[in-house]
């Protein structure tokens, strides 16, 4: 069938024909086994090919040379070994017409020196990175010369495994390392003016070209305005885009704008709840009218209606919305089928990106199936047994979740929630209005219920005699928890719960005392509010810093929110950068 709809429209480029205007950009959800893309790696991609997106790209970033240790689960494209299994998964996409690509990349200074074989690590002169907390080595003549054979053989490992194209990583690694005046400090041939600090930009596409020839696709992902007063310009990065394109070396520019030095700075560039959707979708689109050239672009295009606007009005060629596919890999395949509506929404939450920092690997808050496909299947088959009368008991998301899931095999089923509205600690969390967005999660279950013909009784305290009045087979108890306050020798009766907090059953006295010993969003959302309220508050902690259970980037709009209500006292240790007190 034709349509007219944008995202539908297939896109040539170079020889490959993208069957539709939506991809994955490069990611790494740190799956690899020993820096190779095994069958987890290979599933994930996998069910995203088969949910109808035209292009799919592995990695973010795999690594070309043996000195740039692995920061988040990288995969080693340096390594031969690496090659099989790069086609096992190319093959596993293409039987859905699926185009895979791979982003390779030195980290440069985006990496710690005490990993791998505990080489020191490099960058174009030695400016600490504060994320990493790497000091580099300012990268010299024979670092240079290794490495861009390093960035030829790669591209040809890729080649060999059959990937349709290979995009470079030029944001926040080694090569635009070279770019960024606040980076590049050099008074050599690659430092100064604009011509230098591309040289070796020049030299590895050069390599590349020479090893994989004209008819391999390549194309890189690149900054083209850090947005901070030292770093590189709106004006150079749009001039090195045009320069990229004029060159013939490349085939698509994948644009992104902003800095990943810092998790404040990577929380504008990736934001979370609460924050812009689609920041830098027009300044993608500026940059396309100025180069006149293939352009891809994702940050936070979450949702079709966006990404649909983005194709319509020419501003991108192809369009990432690579968070919104790990909460529902068949976005696409509904989009084809007219049923938008069914399609499971990314709510920001960033549990996927946080795990990632933290050392975990990539899940996502609201689809236990997107990175364990070997076990638990995105879409729920009709049972092959008896039907059976099931009663779930409580409407929270755990509740919601078994109710969706025990109806899509075909059982008749019953929900029974003592309160008159469905969410339970969900819909407390979203009491913060930063993050509200959350609300997607219980929302979704509800309209697949509602779809699947699922009873919810509202203001039902479920006795045994209301459960067994309904003659059930199996019955599920879902209620949750409640808060445990922490042992205290005396003054209980002082404590209230942040429960209470959240649900706005108690104001926020004039002085408060929040005690966080769960470190994550619970503490700090009733902190948030208390905040908000007014209050002056104080943070207590037994551990070495405010919330170690969340990343990075949720703590960012935490501070931030508290750094609005005032500055800590010169006495505060722990959490010095929170603008409420905090004490460990």
């Amino acid at each position: 069938m034709t349509s007219n709809d944008p995202l539908l429209q297939p896109y040539q480029l170079k020889h490959l024909t993208l069957k539709n205007r939506v991809m994955s950009t490069s990611h790494e959800p740190a799956y690899s086994e020993d820096g190779m893309p095994k069958e987890r790696y290979r599933l994930y991609h996998a069910e995203k090919a088969k949910g109808g997106m035209a292009l799919t790209m592995t990695a973010g970033s795999a690594i070309v040379s043996r000195d740039s240790p692995a920061a988040f689960g990288n995969l080693h494209v340096y390594d031969d070994k690496i090659v099989p299994w790069l086609a096992e998964l190319t093959e596993a996409c293409h039987e859905h017409d699926c185009k895979v690509m791979i982003q390779i990349t030195h980290l440069g200074r985006r990496t710690g020196w005490n990993k791998a074989d505990w080489l020191p690590v490099l960058s174009a002169s030695p400016v600490r990175e504060p994320a990493h907390r790497a000091f580099p080595k300012t990268i010299e003549d024979w670092d240079i010369e290794r490495i861009v054979a390093d960035y030829a053989s790669a591209a040809q490992r890729c080649q060999a495994a059959g990937l349709d194209g290979i995009e470079f990583e030029a944001y926040g690694h080694l090569i635009d390392g070279f770019w960024s005046p606040a980076t590049n400090h050099r008074n050599d041939e690659f430092g100064g003016s604009l011509d230098n600090r591309l040289r070796f930009t020049n030299m590895v596409l050069d390599a590349v070209r020479s090893a994989v020839g004209d008819k391999f696709v390549v194309g890189i992902r690149m900054v083209a305005d850090e947005d901070f007063e030292k770093g590189l310009s709106r004006a150079e990065g749009v001039e090195i885009a045009k320069r990229l394109a004029d060159s013939g070396k490349v085939d698509f520019l994948n644009i992104i704008r902003g800095s990943i030095e810092s998790d404040a700075a990577l929380t504008k560039v990736i934001p979370v709840a609460g924050m812009r959707s689609s920041p830098h979708l027009d300044f993608a689109g500026e940059v396309r009218a100025a180069t006149k050239f293939p352009t891809f672009h994702a940050a936070r295009i979450s949702d079709v209606a966006t990404a649909r606007h983005a194709i319509a009005t020419g501003k991108l060629d192809m369009v990432g919305m690579t968070r919104a596919h790990i909460a529902d890999p068949h976005i696409m395949k509904k989009v084809m089928e007219g049923r938008e509506h069914e399609i499971r929404p990314c709510v920001g939450a960033t549990y996927c990106l946080d795990r990632i920092y933290e050392g975990g690997e990539a899940l996502c808050v609201h689809n236990a199936a997107t990175g364990r496909e070997a076990d638990i299947p995105h879409i729920i088959v009709k049972t092959e047994g008896p039907k059976q009368k099931i009663v779930i008991v409580g409407a929270g998301a755990g509740g919601l979740e078994t109710a969706r899931v025990a109806a899509e095999r075909g059982h008749q089923v019953t929900v029974l929630e003592a309160s008159s509205q469905a969410g339970g600690q969900i819909r407390l969390a979203t009491q913060n209005p930063r993050r509200k967005e959350l609300i997607g999660i219980i929302d979704w279950r509800l309209a697949e219920l509602d779809r699947l013909g699922v009873e919810i009784r509202y203001d039902t305290w479920a006795e045994k005699d209301d459960v067994l009045a309904l003659s059930p087979d199996v019955v599920v108890v879902a209620t949750g928890g409640l808060p445990q306050n922490p042992p205290l020798t005396a003054g209980d009766n002082l404590v209230t719960s942040s429960w209470d907090i959240m649900a706005g059953s108690v104001k926020p006295a004039e002085n408060v005392l929040l005690y966080d010993d769960n470190g994550g969003h619970q503490g700090m959302g009733a902190a948030e509010l208390i905040a908000n309220a007014g209050s002056k508050l104080e943070l207590v902690s037994p551990e070495r810093f405010f919330a170690p259970e969340m990343g990075g980037m949720n703590h960012v709009p935490y501070m931030r929110a508290f750094q609005e209500k005032g500055s800590p006292s010169p006495s505060t240790h722990g959490c010095v950068r929170c603008g409420a007190k905090a004490t460990s």
